[in-house]
């Protein structure tokens, strides 16, 4: 059994980029946490107190709805400011994800490619790498970067980082339906298609993934570190 963190910058993130692998975690009997850095929907006002406090809550009973679809134990919200992580010290996010790694103890950490075009993307990967460095017992063995529709798509500047290319590939063909009943639920955050971040471009994606490693549907990663140590 495996202690798996998903470290996710604004809900949903948790489940467009690796809703369906949870499911199969959670199946085979590890034990799956979601950290969610970003409080969401605040970014959509002009100032940021111009979104009440009561569309940020009902944004997060979504993300515990769709955390039970697929299968997640717990879920942890930090409430940093919703696409504004450029304006927060880079050390206060650090700080809240070593705090939880000390606490959970994961094996295996997925979170965003650094690579996005959404900013608190960049933020939250470059946090995890800096908590989860490896200095003294530490716990973290595996560390994965998922894609996000509608952020990691939508980056053409490839001067600072390449493209996502994907190289660890989870056959999800059995899981997919509980990725989608968990998007479902965020009533707020679908879009219809050709949005990229709709169901039909969940499916798209999927069956792509799927495509390039002989699978139905996959979920395809970047495999960021992976540590074997000695027996």
């Amino acid at each position: 059994m495996k202690t798996v963190l998903v470290v996710a910058a604004h809900p949903d993130d948790e489940i467009l980029g690796v809703g369906a692998t949870v499911a199969r975690h959670a199946a085979e009997g590890d034990q799956v946490y979601a950290m969610i850095l970003g409080e969401g929907q605040t970014s959509r006002g002009m100032r940021r107190e111009d979104i009440g406090r009561e569309i940020v809550d009902e944004l997060h009973k979504n993300t515990l709805e769709s955390a039970k679809a697929v299968g997640f134990r717990e879920v942890f919200f930090a409430d940093f400011p919703d696409n504004r992580f450029d304006e927060v010290d880079l050390l206060d996010i650090v700080k809240a994800v070593e705090q939880k790694i000390r606490e959970l103890k994961p094996q295996i950490i997925y979170t965003h490619y650094s690579g996005d075009l959404n900013v608190d993307h960049q933020y939250t990967a470059r946090a995890v790498l800096t908590a989860a460095r490896p200095i003294g017992d530490y716990s973290v063995e595996e560390i994965y970067a998922f894609e996000t529709l509608s952020s990691t798509e939508w980056n053409f500047d490839y001067s600072a980082q390449p493209a996502f290319c994907p190289n660890v590939f989870v056959d999800i063909t059995d899981y997919y339906d509980r990725k989608e009943q968990a998007m479902n639920c965020y009533v707020s955050e679908l879009c219809e298609f050709p949005h990229p971040r709709s169901l039909m471009g969940m499916d798209v994606l999927s069956k792509t993934r799927g495509m390039a490693a002989g699978m139905e549907r996959a979920e395809a990663f970047m495999l960021v570190r992976k540590t074997v140590r000695k027996s």
